[in-house]
């Protein structure tokens, strides 16, 4: 749905209105917009057509959320158009009831994006931007200032294991936002401080070509006040930050001791040695020193962030282990992306050398699976072992000779010795294959729906292994 937005009304609006009612409020983003506001006091509605346990949350905290998309399902007190702000996601369809209802009463609808960008010009925002690493670095950036006692609310697009949410709860004078370049939601934000961490093509259903979305980027890059920080190599002007190599941030010396990432840093002003990550992978030590440049500027010193990312527990869906014993691994990764992906398996074989991996995966969106076919079938056929689960479609409809089948012909050009170990399975085979399976170490990777899948099947696991 596409709705013209008048900015100085929906600052109006959030100025005078006591409540919201969210369509896709069950989004990982629209969640913790939404807890945002009950811990301000306002009033809280929603509609998702999944209810979860980020839902339950949102109910337990005193929002009235429905799954049934009917106007009979809205309660009465939201139907005020003086009192009631309406907020939607993006992901939500063209065709859904309740919205449409909503417009038709003369509701103005806003997106998501259009709220962060009222707090980030209303508050000191810290903005992380990047094709791949948004949510580690902001969620290592929100627990680093909220360990050092600097109050920010942080956005995040997944739930930080220290705070068991998607919101760190703070005051609304310092901000931590996600700067989505999806639907170009970044450019609705006026940033402080911020951070590139990576451009590389997505989302060409919305930019067309790797060029319009590198231009997006700068766009963004222009709207930052104070300081911006970039991935050295990025075509965008701001001071660098990089491993291994010469720029304003640099991590160096990077390697593992008894199941640690240690790193040294060298600042413009200072150097700090022997810095802990437990989170696994050279992108996560990127996305620290991402982290960490940011903080640093604003002025927590080095030793303290080198404390704050110690204990730092990480993110559900981030390279979590699951299952970890001596005859069975069992990972759970977001990776949907090619370059996701081949960190990932940097990451594995630099942990497990010698053990097979078998990498279950379900492909997010059509159009990604077409644009990067061929980058897809490259990163999937380093593993030993591949389930493909069918094209998870979120907003899409079918594209037509688009499919997990498409894929798997394409990785089995790669791999033909190995035809055995590719094949596209339903959710209902996962358990079965995993019982046949000789491989040690097992990987689900995937934006979908697939994280309901992994706790489903470790659940079985589990069971087995006891």
């Amino acid at each position: 749905m596409h709705v013209k937005v008048n900015i100085p009304n929906l600052k109006n609006k959030l100025q005078t209105c006591n409540q919201i009612y969210f369509v896709g409020i069950g989004g990982i983003g629209m969640s913790a917009l939404a807890k945002h506001y009950l811990n301000l006091g306002f009033g809280v509605a929603g509609y998702d057509k999944t209810l979860s346990k980020i839902t339950q949350s949102l109910t337990a905290r005193g929002a009235q959320i429905t799954d049934v998309d009917n106007i009979d399902s809205i309660p009465n007190g939201f139907l005020n158009l003086d009192r009631t702000l309406v907020v939607y996601t993006p992901a939500i369809s063209n065709d859904n009831t309740i919205l449409n209802h909503l417009k038709n009463l003369g509701f103005e609808l806003f997106k998501r994006a259009d709220i962060l960008g009222e707090i980030s010009k209303n508050s000191f925002c810290f903005a992380v931007a990047g094709t791949h690493g948004k949510t580690t670095t902001s969620t290592m950036l929100g627990h680093i200032l909220k360990d050092n006692g600097i109050e920010a609310t942080s956005f995040l697009g997944g739930i930080s294991e220290n705070y068991n949410s998607n919101l760190i709860e703070g005051n609304t004078n310092i901000s931590v936002v996600e700067a989505d370049e999806f639907d170009k939601s970044f450019l609705k934000l006026k940033p402080n401080i911020a951070c590139i961490t990576s451009t590389d093509a997505d989302h060409l259903d919305i930019y067309g070509n790797k060029r319009e979305l590198e231009n997006s980027f700068n766009d963004f890059a222009n709207l930052v006040t104070d300081s911006l920080f970039v991935k050295k190599g990025l075509n965008i002007k701001g001071k660098t930050f990089a491993l291994n190599a010469d720029a304003d941030f640099s991590a160096n010396n990077i390697r593992i001791e008894k199941g640690s990432y240690l790193f040294d840093v060298v600042t413009p002003c200072a150097s700090y040695k022997n810095i802990a990550l437990s989170m696994p992978g050279e992108h996560n030590v990127l996305n620290a020193l991402a982290a960490l440049t940011m903080a640093n500027t604003y002025g927590v010193s080095l030793q303290n962030i080198a404390k704050s990312l110690k204990s730092f527990r990480g993110i559900k869906r981030r390279f979590s282990f699951k299952i970890k014993t001596d005859n069975l691994v069992v990972i759970d990764d977001y990776a949907h992306h090619p370059t996701e992906i081949n960190a990932v398996y940097k990451t594995l074989k630099r942990l497990y050398p010698n053990e097979e991996i078998l990498a279950v995966f379900q492909p997010h969106l059509f159009s990604r699976t077409r644009d990067f076919l061929a980058d897809f079938a490259a990163s999937l056929s380093q593993f030993d072992n591949l389930l493909l689960l069918d094209i998870y479609p979120a907003r899409e409809k079918p594209i037509l000779g688009i499919t997990s089948a498409t894929l798997l012909e394409k990785i089995r050009l790669i791999k033909t010795k190995e035809k055995a170990n590719y094949r596209c399975v339903t959710k209902g085979e996962i358990i079965q294959e995993l019982n046949v399976s000789k491989a040690k170490i097992v990987l689900f990777i995937g934006a979908g729906d697939i994280g309901t899948l992994v706790e489903d099947v470790v659940e079985t696991l589990k069971n087995k292994i006891q």
